[in-house]
């Protein structure tokens, strides 16, 4: 009976490696407490459909887990910041608000908000394999 329970999990081990569970942080603030962090769940290696959500966190405050809807291993996930403090993600053509200062406030917007995205702080995305946070380089500022 032993063995074969064995058996059983080293069979499954292959089915169970092809499923993505992974995730990138973008650090706020230069401290690992004030944080926005990707997860990225495929519950079956047969879907290659994976499950986003982002954490939004300013510890020991608050911290929140946000469901992005889905996407696939080549999917972005653009970080904007409005002058208020807020955070727009932007994954495709589908955008949602958030902030930091209670990690509560959490809504879908069905079109670019009317002061703009602000500022893009950076991209989740895979390089190398691995799935990472690419911040924007800031623009040289012009010299007169």
């Amino acid at each position: 009976m032993r063995l074969r329970s064995v058996l059983l999990s080293l069979l499954a081990v292959p089915l169970l490696s092809a499923c993505v569970n992974d995730g990138a942080t973008y650090v706020i603030d230069n401290t690992r407490e004030h944080v926005l962090s990707l997860i990225r769940e495929q519950p079956y290696f047969w879907d290659k459909k994976l499950e986003l959500s982002l954490v939004v966190s300013r510890m020991p405050a608050c911290m929140r887990r946000h469901s992005l809807g889905s996407g696939t291993e080549a999917t972005r996930v653009e970080i904007y910041q409005v002058p208020s403090g807020a955070f727009i993600a932007k994954v495709g053509k589908r955008m949602y608000a958030t902030e930091t200062q209670t990690c509560v406030a959490w809504a879908r917007l069905d079109e670019e908000p009317e002061g703009g995205m602000g500022e893009l702080k950076g991209t989740f995305r895979m390089k190398s394999g691995k799935l990472v946070f690419v911040k924007e380089e800031a623009e040289p500022a012009d010299e007169e």
